[in-house]
């Protein structure tokens, strides 16, 4: 995937940093992730950098990717 394709295609995924555990984790948004056509990867575009916590991504469904 080539960055002209990211900025045209909607992001199949959404990374996030977890700080915590359980009910009482909070999720923040760092960037999203697309596909790559051979369907062995993902391509990130971070906003941010989690220094703390886990970094998880998930992919965008019905509940727009939401935790």
């Amino acid at each position: 995937m080539t960055k002209e394709n990211e900025g045209t295609r909607r992001p199949t995924h959404i990374v996030w940093q977890v700080i915590g555990e359980g009910e009482k984790a909070h999720w923040v948004r760092l960037g999203a992730g697309w596909l790559n056509r051979d369907g062995k990867g993902i391509s990130l575009r971070m906003d941010a950098v989690a220094l703390t916590g886990r970094t998880v991504v998930r992919e965008i469904g019905a509940e727009g990717g939401q935790p």
